[in-house]
This record gives C-alpha cells, sequence and structure tokens, in this order.
C-alpha cells in the first residue's frame, strides 16, 4: 500500500512565519473519506508525543486535546500498543493525514506550528475534515483568483464534487479555522487570492482563534456526540427553568430572576435586547442582617475529580453583603446532603460585572450552590447578582486579568504606550507578570494589533525556587466573554523558558535567571521585572471589536506558568511495528522568492523520498526545485 501527499504552504502574516502544510492520501483511500464511516477514529484516539517535537509543541497539544473535549466528544488516549495512533512529530510544517489511516500516522508539528488553533486545524484533518473552501458550492460565497496564485499552486484551490467530501448540512462557514486566509499562495504580496462575496467576512476568513460554531457543530455531527466531555453545566438563566437550579426550602429568602432594566443589566446581553437578558439577584437593601438565600445546581456525575466553576458576579449593596459557593455531595448513602464551604466573596467599592473561577475537587456525586448572605440593610444600596455560569472538568486558571475601559485605552494609545500587570505567583511559588502593549507597532491588512507579553518578577519565594526557571510554559488567553462557553473563541498564545533562552548576553544576564538579579526595578509593585517575551501581533483589534472580547468593555486576560518538564521525555516504543508508511530522508522544500515563501511540488502533488536534487532554475517561479516521494516501507 502506497501514499502520496500534497504540500500546501503559506506565509501567515498575523502569525509572522509561514507554515507548510502537507495533505497526505493513501492511494486506495477515496477523496470522500469524510463521508466514510470505516476511516473515522473510534474514541478514544491513541496518541504519541515524539520526543523530537518542541517542548512549547507539546505543551499546546495537551491545551488542544482539553478544547476537543469541552468542545465535543472527542478524546484523546496515550498509546498502549493500539493498531492504529497519531504520533505528533516535528518534520517540515505542519500537516496530517486525512481520517484515520487505520495503520498508524504521523501529525507533524514543524517550527512555527506550536499553537493551540493551528494544531486544533491540523486534528480536524486527522478527524476527517478538508478545507472549507474546497466545499462544492464555495463559489458562491468566495471568489478565487487564479491568476493571483503563484505557478504551480493552483491545485491548493481546488474544490470537490459532493460526491467526495459533506457539508455535514451545514451553510459556508467564513469564520471556519480550517479556512484559507484571504493571501494565501499568493504572488504579489499585496493583492489577494482569495476574497469573499460579502465584504464582511474578508477580514475573517483564516482566523486562527479557536474553532468556530460550524466546526463544533460539524464535529459533533460527524462523531455522533451527545454532548461535551468535559462540561459539567453551564446557565445564562435566560429561561424560567433556570436550567434546572432550585431554591432551598430551609432559607429566608429566595434568589429571583430578573430582567435587564436601565442601570441593572444582565452579563449576558448587557440589556441590548427587549424582552431578553435575564440574571439571579438576591436583594440586601430589606429584611434583617445575615438572613440568606442558597441557590443549588441539579445532581451532578463527575468523571474527574477536578472542575471549575466560572461565573461573573456583581455586588452593590452594603459591604458587608457575601456571596458564599458551597458543594453538597453524596454522604455515603447515596443521598446528597453533606455541605462543604468552598469560597466567599465579599461586597467592595467596584460595583460592575467581575468573573470569579472557583477550583473544586470532587470525586462522587454533587451539586454546587450560591448562598447570598445579607450584611446591614440599612447601608445598603442594591443587593448580589450572577450571570453566565459555566462549569468545567478542567484547571481553573492560575490567574486572572481584567483591564476596565479597554476600547477607550485603544483610542488613546500609541505605540509606547504599555500597561504592566499585577505581579501573580503561580502554584509552584514564582512571581510573574503580563505587559500589554494596547496599540502594537505591528499592522497588517485588518488593521491594528494588541500585543502581550510574559515575565518573570521577584517575589517571596525567590530564595527556594529554582533559576533560572526552565522548563515552564507560560499560557496567555484573551477570554471571548459569549456567555455560552462551547462557542466561545478565545485566543491563545503560549511560550516555554527552554534553553535557547539562557546564553549570556553582552551583561552576563541569563533571560530567565532571578528577576532580582537580571530585573528592573518597578515601584508599582514593589517588585523587579524581567525581560519580556511575547507576540506583537497577539489580537486584531478587528477581533476584540466584533466577537465578545470587549464586553462591558472589560479584556479578561487568564494566565497559567505551569511546571512541564514532565514532557521532554514522551515518546513510547510503536508495537506492533511502527507506522506501514515512512518518509525517508523526509525534506518539505520551501523556497524564497524576493520576500515570499513558496512550496513547489510536481504537478501530480507527489513528493518523492530520494536524494536531494537541484535543477537549473526555472523560469516560470524563479526558484529551485526539490522533490520527495512517500513510499512504504
Amino acid at each position: 500500500m502506497s501514499y502520496v501527499g500534497f504540500v500546501l504552504c503559506s506565509y501567515h502574516f498575523h502569525l509572522q512565519y509561514m507554515v507548510c502544510e502537507t495533505i497526505l492520501f493513501n492511494n486506495y483511500l477515496p477523496l470522500n473519506a469524510l463521508k466514510d464511516k470505516r476511516f473515522r477514529w473510534k474514541i478514544p484516539i491513541p496518541y504519541i508525543l515524539g520526543d523530537d517535537l518542541d517542548l512549547n509543541a507539546k505543551g499546546c497539544v495537551h491545551q488542544a486535546f482539553e478544547m476537543y473535549r469541552l468542545k465535543s466528544c472527542i478524546d484523546f488516549k496515550p498509546y498502549e500498543g493500539e493498531k492504529t495512533y497519531i504520533k505528533f512529530e516535528k518534520r517540515g510544517g505542519c500537516f496530517s493525514s486525512v481520517g484515520d489511516q487505520q495503520t498508524g500516522q504521523i501529525l507533524s508539528l514543524g517550527s512555527g506550528c506550536d499553537h493551540k488553533a493551528v494544531i486544533e486545524h491540523e486534528l480536524l484533518h486527522a478527524l476527517g475534515f478538508y478545507h472549507e473552501q474546497s466545499r462544492t458550492d464555495r463559489d458562491d460565497y468566495v471568489d478565487i483568483w487564479l491568476d493571483q496564485v503563484s505557478p504551480g499552486l493552483e491545485h491548493n484551490f481546488n474544490k470537490y464534487n459532493d460526491d467526495f467530501i459533506t457539508d455535514q448540512n451545514t451553510a459556508y462557514d467564513y469564520e471556519s479555522v480550517m479556512h484559507y486566509r484571504p493571501f494565501s499562495f499568493n504572488k504579489n504580496e499585496s493583492i489577494p487570492t482569495i476574497t469573499t462575496k460579502i465584504p464582511e467576512f474578508y477580514n475573517i476568513i483564516g482566523q486562527y482563534l479557536d474553532f468556530s460554531k460550524m466546526d463544533t457543530l460539524r464535529l459533533n455531527r460527524m462523531y455522533n456526540c451527545s454532548g461535551p466531555l468535559t462540561l459539567l453545566d453551564q446557565c445564562a438563566f435566560e429561561y424560567a427553568s433556570i436550567c434546572g437550579m432550585i431554591q432551598a426550602s430551609s432559607d429566608d429568602a429566595d434568589w429571583v430572576r430578573t430582567k435587564s432594566s436601565v442601570g441593572s443589566e444582565d452579563h449576558t446581553l448587557l440589556g441590548q435586547c427587549r424582552d431578553a437578558g435575564y440574571f439571579m439577584h438576591f436583594s440586601t437593601m430589606t429584611g434583617n442582617p445575615q438572613e440568606s438565600a442558597l441557590l443549588e445546581s441539579r445532581t451532578l456525575y463527575p468523571k474527574r475529580k477536578l472542575q471549575c466553576l466560572q461565573f461573573f458576579y456583581k455586588m452593590t449593596g452594603s459591604p458587608e453583603d457575601r456571596l458564599v459557593i458551597w458543594v453538597k455531595q453524596d454522604d455515603g448513602t447515596g443521598t446528597v446532603r453533606r455541605m462543604k464551604k468552598i469560597q466567599t466573596f465579599y461586597a467592595d467599592s467596584d460595583h460592575t460585572w467581575k468573573i470569579a473561577h472557583v477550583p473544586m475537587n470532587v470525586g462522587i456525586k454533587f451539586r454546587y450552590a450560591f448562598q447570598a448572605v445579607r450584611g446591614d440593610p440599612t447601608g445598603s444600596t442594591g443587593g448580589i447578582y450572577i450571570d453566565d455560569i459555566s462549569l468545567t472538568e478542567t484547571r481553573c486558571p492560575n490567574a486572572v486579568w481584567r483591564i476596565q475601559n479597554f476600547s477607550k485605552i485603544m483610542e488613546t494609545a500609541d505605540p509606547e504606550t504599555v500597561i504592566e500587570s499585577p505581579r501573580f505567583y503561580s502554584p509552584e511559588g514564582y512571581a510573574y507578570g503580563v505587559r500589554v502593549i494596547p496599540l502594537s507597532s505591528y499592522t497588517d491588512y485588518t488593521g491594528n494589533y494588541t500585543g502581550l507579553y510574559f515575565h518573570l518578577a521577584s517575589g517571596e519565594n525567590d530564595m527556594v525556587m529554582q533559576w533560572p526557571a526552565i522548563n515552564r510554559q507560560a499560557t496567555l488567553v484573551v477570554m471571548d466573554q459569549d456567555p455560552d462557553i462551547k462557542l466561545r473563541m478565545s485566543t491563545a498564545r503560549s511560550l516555554t523558558t527552554d534553553m535557547k533562552f539562557h546564553t549570556k548576553s553582552p551583561d552576563g544576564k541569563l533571560f530567565w535567571d532571578n528577576p532580582s538579579k537580571v530585573g528592573n526595578y518597578d515601584p508599582s509593585c514593589d517588585c523587579y521585572r524581567g525581560s519580556s517575551k511575547g507576540w506583537r501581533n497577539f489580537i486584531k483589534h478587528f477581533d476584540l471589536r466584533r466577537r465578545n472580547y470587549l464586553k462591558n468593555d472589560d479584556l479578561i486576560i487568564f494566565i497559567d506558568f505551569e511546571d512541564i518538564t514532565s514532557l521532554i521525555k514522551t515518546e513510547v516504543p510503536v508495537n506492533p511495528k511502527e507506522a506501514s508508511w515512512q518518509c525517508v530522508s523526509f525534506v518539505l522544500w520551501c523556497i524564497n522568492e524576493q520576500t515570499k515563501d513558496h512550496c513547489i511540488h510536481d504537478n501530480r502533488g507527489i513528493m518523492q523520498c530520494v536524494a536531494i536534487k537541484k535543477k537549473k532554475q526555472n523560469k516560470k517561479t524563479s526558484a529551485f526545485v526539490q522533490i520527495s516521494r512517500w513510499r512504504n516501507e
């Protein structure tokens, strides 16, 4: 059995690197593998992380796995000798076979592929999905300008009949993570190869934020998912059933489902829709001190002993008002009655909507509950509000930073404007911070960007911390505040404190060393901040304004900093014999033509695994050609 493939390469101006993607096909596997159930995976999917993968890429693979679990029934497990599996390796570019090849297969994450959305994209190929603009009906939605495509790469814009692929009975999705960008494979860097029939979607195609709503719908349809694996519960209180939550009968009062009004808006819709926009409210202006109301969830059955309760709340009453989070667990007899207090929130001078995360570690059936406690009614002018609840079987973020009035900051900022975060601490004890550049110096055809950067800071635990702080992964997430967690398109980027940044600078300093030794003093935190590393093109202003990133004009950033030393050695031997196909001396040949990169292959899309050859300069492409073939071993 032999395999052939074709290479897809394009320079991602937003990501600032070239991504070369290879799609592989078994000669005996018809192009409609997506429709053929024989080539769909059995869940969970076995995987191997090759030791040649960059450490950062390994951490990002696990992030992508968690997104699949949160938004679908797709799960992954470490390889244990199964016949079919996915092995992640570092080869030339980002590429994957389409569908389960049933003999084991390679998914490559080369340089520049260590990005959660890129890995989601490649895994969708492995699960059986093609690019969005390959759809049968694509000409109704986009224009392909073949005269602007680099010579020899026109086949990348082929479309397929519905005999070969299926759209899962869904509409064309400009926002799909599987869609090309406007300038993919272009020969003139200022002229696009794809434009949208509806101009408003031109800046949207090719997004690398996260799965789109349609991506998630198609994935769940193809694999007959009844629901996500790690989403236990969520509620925006838009329906009178309040998602099965109940009012306790033994308390003093009840929470009240309340509709938005001017000056008292919900968080889901912020009062923007007539006859919609509800939240739960407990008034603390009347009644007696210490009276309370308890709102309990339905009974839940966890699969992991790890949960994170996320919700939005505001407290506008007395400083003595309290919001208490409880867990009611199985008492061992099957009755859910054993109460455990988890966390208490107190009123302060900030009467706007805030986000909260409450870690839980429950391994038996349980309910979670919100207890509102009235403080001093004579000093209250409001009460306690909650909205947009979600409970997932995932870790809570290590740190959360909310920047208020961010759209106004963007309007008045210049490239020198810098916002420094407070000092945060990792679970290990490292202190760190984040730097935001509201108006980055980076721009592209969509407009301006905001940059985000990570740095270490001096802290109270520095005497016992390991220095330099290597093999840790910092992950920054800008939150999409959509009330439905399954539809959020939060954008994430990660970096790893690896040895590449430990060579001594001219002044003898190490990049990730103790900031007290190598950093600069900042009086705002009374600490030393180390040098920053990050992305000047973290997120487009266009995206910030079009989705729910700036709901209530708040930019919400999640930060994690964790030890991933355990991922350095992850490869396990394949038994039985490794995949039925190999690429001997695989070389992905991309050439540089002035300021643009292209990948060249023959017109059959076949790569040959032979010794590297250089042909005479091609007059049409002004480039050298190198060929590789994939063959069975």
